[in-house]
């Protein structure tokens, strides 16, 4: 029997990965190191489609008619290098190695470098969706060359999930625009679960409403403008009740969040770009402020609070949902606009409407307000920002008033909004018509002669604050 793609590293993605491409019609060679794991697969999922044991990667692509597709499903760094490794001696010109894990898009450029010189293609692809969305259709986002993607592409769209009848699956772009494309909607995920973790943290410890309550709120929120996958579970995780104790399980679960790279990663390529991602930033940071609970059980005793108290409006709860909002398209904004600049730095051609439109389906971050960015980065006119979209700047317009007063109280009540306010900040920082940079670069030039313009005239300029203070053509300082 050829097989159309192999798998190998059948843990709960690849293995997922493997059953979706079975169920849809194509045969897949399954290969594990530990070849249990392939039997085990085997033996629970076997009669779901056409599989080929191997126990060997020379099995392994054996099993594959030309062009060989290899999809690798192993934890990122090292172990990828490893068996990548394994398998160039035993493929061909024009074969093809997918690595469909979350490796950073650095790695994945040196990776398709370097294999284009023994004239094999390397693929970076991201695919969001966790387990289910890998079993049942993902958002894929495949970097690589324009080829590789005619004898993959259509195979990977196949088993990408669907929005009104198209696939979550395009080309993203050469070398590792596949995977950096995913590291930011990973970012922005980031960002997106940790203001709806703010959004509860008001409404409990502001207006005091509890989780099977809040279960509701969230509920009906998913129903309008704020309609998302994160929503929609955030209504089941706050409605679960823990068997053990009786309590709302979110009580017992430890308030210490974890990561796995990602959004570091994020963070780290926008400060290398000069892209502001305050939002996605104050998401990671908030998470490992989290994890110091040595430090936070300390400074529950030492540190004040001071807590005020405020008089809560009436509509506490909708200013909520309406600061929400923003927020999570501050998120979005500013992770497209991450991409924007990236398409400069590493000569992509990244399409913006395309991407928001794979994120419509299958991934996490999946949301209503997708289809209006699809749109507005599909006009004529594209925006330079999402939120200069004539349809986000009238509805970013409407929510302001409650976006302020929801950061308001939280700072009066002693509750920390990182994203809430820091996306405030960037939007303020966006529209003022001069900001305090003036100041930082004047101060930049007398300590250290960094030289500054000025809004009068064209030219660049030092002042000589040693001397007698006057103003010198830059030009002259060298």
């Amino acid at each position: 029997m050829s097989a159309q793609i192999g798998v190998t590293g059948l843990a709960v993605m690849g293995a997922n990965l493997a059953r979706n491409l079975a169920r849809n019609g194509y045969t897949v060679a399954l290969h594990n190191r530990s070849v249990a794991k392939t039997d085990a697969l085997l033996e629970a999922h076997g009669d779901e489609g056409d599989f080929v044991r191997t126990e060997t990667m020379a099995e392994l692509v054996d099993a594959l008619e030309k062009p060989r597709r290899v999809l690798i499903m192993v934890k990122a760094g090292a172990p990828v290098d490893s068996v990548i490794d394994q398998l160039v001696p035993l493929m061909e010109p024009g074969d093809i190695i997918i690595d469909g894990g979350n490796s950073n898009f650095q790695d994945t450029r040196r990776r398709e470098a370097a294999l284009a010189k023994k004239d094999l293609h390397f693929v970076g692809v991201g695919v969001s969706g966790g387990e289910e969305g890998a079993l049942l259709g993902p958002s894929i986002m495949p970097g690589g060359s324009k080829e590789s993607y005619k004898a993959l592409g259509p195979l990977l769209e196949k088993i990408s999930a669907k929005v009104d009848g198209q696939p979550c699956c395009a080309w993203i772009g050469t070398d590792g625009a596949g995977h950096f494309v995913k590291m930011v909607h990973n970012g922005i995920e980031y960002a997106d679960m940790q203001v709806i973790g703010e959004a509860y943290d008001l409404l409990r410890s502001a207006a005091g409403i509890e989780p099977a309550a809040q279960s509701e709120i969230f509920a009906k929120w998913n129903e309008g403008q704020l309609a998302s996958f994160l929503i929609e579970i955030t209504a089941e995780v706050l409605g679960h009740v823990d068997a053990k104790t009786g309590k709302p399980l979110v009580d017992v679960i430890v308030d210490s969040a974890g990561q796995k790279g990602t959004g570091r990663w994020t963070v780290q390529s926008a400060l290398d770009l000069g892209s502001p991602t305050s939002a996605i930033a104050e998401s990671v940071f908030a998470r490992g402020l989290s994890s110091q609970r040595g430090q936070r059980a300390i400074a529950q005793d030492v540190l004040a609070g001071h807590e005020g108290t405020v008089e809560l409006g009436a509509d506490f709860v909708e200013d909520v949902r309406q600061a929400l909002y923003a927020s999570k398209l501050i998120s979005y904004a500013q992770g497209l606009d991450m991409l924007t600049s990236a398409a400069v730095e590493y000569n992509w051609d990244l399409k913006l409407d395309e991407i928001a439109s794979l994120w419509r389906g299958g991934c996490i971050i999946r949301a209503e307000l997708l289809k209006d960015i699809t749109k507005a980065y599909a006009a004529k006119d594209k925006p330079a920002n999402l939120l200069f979209a004539p349809a986000f700047t009238a509805e970013i317009a409407a929510v302001l008033p409650a976006w302020r007063r929801v950061v308001a109280t939280a700072v009066q009540l002693g509750i920390p909004v990182p994203v809430f306010s820091s996306s405030l900040a960037y939007y303020d920082g966006l529209r003022r018509k001069r900001l305090p940079a003036a100041l930082t670069q004047g101060l930049r030039d007398l300590f250290g002669a960094h030289t500054y313009n000025r809004v009068d005239e064209e030219g660049t300029f030092h002042t000589q604050w040693s001397g007698d203070k006057s103003e010198v053509s830059a030009v002259d300082t060298h």
